[in-house]
């Protein structure tokens, strides 16, 4: 009997441990399963259209002590210096076009090389126009000449930027308007050029590149003499950007690939240290 009773007990005894050890691991099932996991969505929420955001200065050219406020450009240009780009007589040209317009669908990209804006606009102009070329291409291609209005002058790899030939400067638009042509673009290069003008072409989606000064700053022009004899306007900080848009008070234009607005006056005044000098998108009549 005594066996049967020790028996007995033990199994009680288990029987209870056993329950304990039921109860243990209920509870922390029964934990784990009150824990919070992250959501997951089934579905990504499809993000906005991104907005443009349009501002007065640009990050990425570099810094240069700001000019005079009372300074004005008072350039000149010399036509038989000059024969690369036609200066635009006064005409009664009657102008129809809106009060603002903005081009879509251009693009553009950073430049590859420190002084290669010229090639660099060149390039996603004709993009734009449906022509795909490298930059590096159209930059090999350009001629070298000691007078920007003839070719490229100096060294488009140094990061030396603000200087006038015939150190290393960048070129100006004949030589530009000639490497688009011979990529079948109705390129043209021309000087003395109006914000009428400019508006009308923008107006019909033609986008217009242009020489100004640094991001839209003034600097005094110089008449500079290559070893020829030929006398061409230069400028410090020369610099090369593409009109996309307008309205009565600003104009909006592309650099290195980044959309910027800008006043009117302010552009004007930039443009004009160079003579209001540009490329244009131009088909013979």
């Amino acid at each position: 009997m005594k066996t049967l009773k020790v028996t007995y007990r033990m199994l009680q005894n288990c029987f209870l441990i056993l329950l304990v050890l039921m109860s243990i691991v209920a509870c922390r099932q029964e934990a784990d399963t009150g824990k919070v996991e992250p959501s997951i969505p089934e579905k990504a929420e499809t993000l906005p259209a991104p907005n443009i955001q349009v501002q007065a200065t640009a990050s990425s050219l570099p810094s240069k002590p700001s000019p005079s406020p009372d300074a004005e450009p008072s350039p000149t240009s010399n036509p038989e210096a000059d024969s690369t780009t036609a200066p635009i007589e006064a005409t009664s040209i009657k102008f129809d076009y809106p009060e603002s317009h903005y081009i879509r669908g251009i693009a553009g990209h950073s430049q590859y090389y420190y002084l290669s804006c010229e090639s660099s606009a060149a390039v996603d102009w004709a993009w734009f126009f449906g022509v795909n070329i490298y930059e590096a291409t159209f930059q090999a291609d350009m001629p070298r000449s000691d007078n920007p209005d003839f070719g490229y002058v100096g060294d488009f790899t140094t990061r030396i930027w603000g200087q006038i030939p015939p150190y290393s400067y960048g070129v100006h638009a004949g030589p530009i308007a000639e490497g688009l042509r011979a990529y079948d673009l109705p390129a043209v290069a021309v000087k003395d050029y109006s914000l009428d003008e400019i508006k009308q072409l923008l107006s019909e989606d033609k986008p217009v590149i242009v020489w100004i000064i640094g991001n839209l700053e003034y600097s005094e022009p110089v008449e500079y003499v290559d070893k020829a004899g030929n006398v061409a306007i230069v400028a410090p900080y020369e610099h090369v950007v593409i009109l996309t848009g307008y309205n009565e008070e600003s104009v909006r234009y592309m650099n290195n690939g980044k959309f910027f607005e800008a006043p009117t006056e302010v552009f004007l005044t930039s443009w004009g240290v160079l003579g209001n000098m540009a490329v244009i998108y131009q088909e013979e009549p």
